[in-house]
């Protein structure tokens, strides 16, 4: 009977006795299953799983059901069954996820809501409250009506957009129609989000190129790096460009054609990071997206946890129910055809990913959740080739690539006749990321001796300048 209420229940507790006197123990757990997705607390059982059995099933019932009244606020639906087994009296107490959201501790002078993270009911972040509170008023954080007038602000790439993936201009109405605005004139948050001006300050995202398969130091171990704040389509098509620019379209040839080998499928990139605008929490402040690029994998992670329901790699993603913690938002993205309404979203970033050359289950997309974090992780299909096994379109690949960047070299140090700052030889070569031009470029030819500081006791003195060195003169 313990493995199959363990196998049946969406949480599940264990409580040796109902303790009457410390009542809190359990009681936090009924406020964390009513806020969350629901489970079940087993008294009678220890956190074994063994069998102690209660002495007075009908005290214990009728104390549960006093103290679940007296201390949680609103009232939560509860369901109380006894059961026998090995002889042994037991309680099993079936709290539903609740409607009527933040469901409170109240006792001794405090309110505290709980939620679940991992095996545990902890008090909830004041973030993780607010969306309770909006979720218990059946609102959400991109209806509510701010104080920002329409008429302020401008809407030029959402105009533009609109049009050109539908066909269709955006009519003045339609920001009323679409939830983007109220009758006065008043933006929603939603509304906020798709302005060509930066009006909520979570509306970010970080992305980074990390040299290797771990994170490191930004200064040392990041190959490019950029921040991008403002108008959620903007963030989705920056996202998108850099890591596209980051990775690779490798080939191999046969006869009479060629077979494109890219490192990762667009559609299932522009869906992941679809995903991470739509369903993210802006609530919590200082928050933003991360896309973190290894050579292995793509990682897009987004504030905010699975909005209803399990962790979601506990779940099975062909059959998991769509839930929208932004539904104006989802719904603006659908209308413009980023995204379909019946949140097939997951799916399709692994159908996608399953059409690229070289695919095996190895690079199966992964997903992972908790509590406050939601995380797409995309394989790089190539990375087991190594980096010389196919040619490819870009830097860093093969014959072509190695004379462009001998080429690149040469016109460096043709540059460097008279001496430059770093600054100043970046920005010659349309190169904005020093950190990545300083490693390809800049290092090797300083190892090689082809480059010289002009002071070279301070390295990173503000007036370092980069000079040729003449062939006679090098070692």
């Amino acid at each position: 009977m313990i493995e199959q209420f363990i196998a049946e229940a969406t949480e599940c507790d264990f409580k040796v006795a109902v303790e009457k006197k410390r009542p809190k123990s359990w009681l936090k757990s009924v406020s964390a299953f009513s806020n969350g997705i629901g489970g079940t607390l087993l008294f009678g059982v220890d956190d074994n799983k063994n069998i102690i059995g209660l002495p007075d099933v009908k005290s214990d019932s009728e104390a549960i059901s006093r103290l679940i009244k007296e201390r949680i606020t609103p009232l939560p639906q509860f369901v109380l069954r006894p059961y026998q087994q090995d002889g042994k009296d037991l309680l099993a107490l079936e709290v539903p996820s609740g409607r009527s959201t933040p469901y409170y501790y109240k006792a001794d002078g405090v309110m505290e809501a709980y939620v679940r993270v991992g095996n545990e009911s902890v008090i909830a972040p004041d973030y993780i409250v607010n969306e309770l509170i909006l979720k218990g008023t059946n609102r959400s954080f991109d209806t509510l009506v701010t104080d920002a007038v329409k008429k302020d602000y401008s809407f030029t790439l959402l105009e533009a957009t609109y049009l050109e993936r539908t066909g269709l201009h955006f009519e003045p109405e339609d920001y009323v129609s679409f939830g983007l605005a109220d009758k006065r004139g008043h933006l929603t948050n939603a509304g906020k989000l798709m302005t060509d001006q930066h009006t909520v300050y979570n509306s970010r995202m970080f992305c980074t190129r990390w040299n290797g398969l771990e994170k490191g130091s930004i200064f040392d171990d990041a190959l490019d790096d950029k921040e991008y704040e403002g108008n959620l389509i903007y963030l989705l098509n920056s996202g998108c460009e850099f890591i596209r620019n980051n990775s690779k379209v490798r080939f191999s040839k046969s006869a009479r054609y060629r077979v494109d080998k890219p490192d990762y499928a667009e559609r299932a990139v522009t869906e992941a990071v679809v995903n991470a605008l739509i369903h993210r929490d802006y609530i919590v402040m200082g928050s933003e997206i991360h896309i973190d690029m290894f050579d292995d994998r793509v990682e897009i992670v987004s504030p905010g946890g699975m909005f209803e329901g399990a962790p979601i790699q506990e779940c099975d993603i062909n059959r998991i129910r769509s839930v929208r913690r932004n539904p104006v938002i989802a719904d603006l993205f659908h209308r413009m055809k980023y995204m379909e309404r019946r949140g097939s979203g997951l799916r399709k970033i692994v159908s996608e990913t399953e059409k690229l050359p070289g695919y095996t289950e190895a690079f199966k997309p992964e997903f992972f959740s908790t509590a406050t974090d939601f995380c797409v992780i995309l394989k790089n299909v190539n990375f087991h080739l190594g980096q010389g096994d196919l040619p490819s379109d870009q830097d860093g690949d093969q014959d072509g690539d190695h004379d462009r960047y001998d080429e690149t070299t040469k016109q460096i140090l043709d540059f460097c006749r008279t001496a430059r700052s770093k600054q100043e030889i970046c920005a010659h070569f349309k190169y904005r990321n020093l950190t990545y031009f300083t490693r390809k470029y800049l290092k090797p030819l300083l190892n090689s001796k082809q480059l010289r500081m002009t002071i070279p006791d301070k390295p990173q003195s503000r007036n370092q300048k980069y000079v040729a060195v003449q062939r006679d003169q090098q070692g």
